[in-house]
């Protein structure tokens, strides 16, 4: 079943992607698995092959739609089954200056909100001074920025510098993610935390405040 939800994404057929969804959700696998067993591995095929050129952007486009038709019957009931959680600390995320990719980001914030956290998604495209002004209005404890551009990138290090620039650095905790970012470069900006998919910064972020203190 699993299988089936990522050769559904793979071949971008949103219809396929509606029903193995629902059949997952009544075969009682838990929603969560349902998308980073199923969903994810198709999406990361897709993205495997696109880097070497055995499909191309028109492929992409429909996997991505197939996905998002997928998460629009699991994310429901991922969130209401983490309703019942703990509050954990308050998430400001959203794609960075210059990019308009958002599947990525959208898994990652959709998990957060699973486990537990009050995410606040800006969307994409969004300047550094908007995250920073957003997270100062909500109080927030993370501010995550995500690209799927090389070209973004440095707004997320701009982004680090502005936080410092207004002597709040220290109040927040700075995730990154996406295609082109990676561990070495993230720690190398002064982020605090990267994650490489979905589950991993679901994580990080929960180790993170544990360190700060947060449950």
């Amino acid at each position: 079943m699993l299988d089936e939800l990522a050769n559904a994404v793979y071949n971008g057929d949103d219809s396929k992607a509606a029903e193995a969804s629902r059949k997952a959700l009544e075969a009682g696998i838990d929603p969560l698995v349902a998308i980073n067993e199923g969903l994810m591995k198709g999406m990361s095929r897709v993205g495997e092959d696109f880097s070497q050129l055995k499909i191309y952007l028109p492929e992409v486009m429909m996997a991505s739609e197939a996905m998002k038709v997928a998460l629009g019957i699991l994310e429901p009931e991922a969130l209401r089954r983490g309703s019942s959680l703990t509050r954990r600390g308050r998430v400001v995320i959203a794609t960075i200056t210059g990019d308009i990719h958002d599947i990525g980001k959208n898994i990652v914030a959709m998990l957060l909100r699973a486990n537990g956290f009050e995410v606040h998604d800006l969307g994409r495209d969004v300047p550094i001074d908007e995250m920073v002004r957003k997270a100062e209005e909500i109080n927030a404890d993370f501010i995550c920025a995500s690209t799927l551009l090389s070209t973004s990138m440095p707004y997320m290090e701009d982004l680090i510098a502005l936080l410092k620039e207004k002597g709040i650095r220290e109040k927040y905790i700075v995730m990154v993610g996406g295609g082109p970012v990676t561990r070495e470069w993230a720690k190398s900006i002064g982020a605090d935390g990267y994650g490489d998919d979905g589950d991993e910064a679901v994580r990080v972020a929960k180790e993170l405040l544990q360190r700060r203190g947060t449950p």
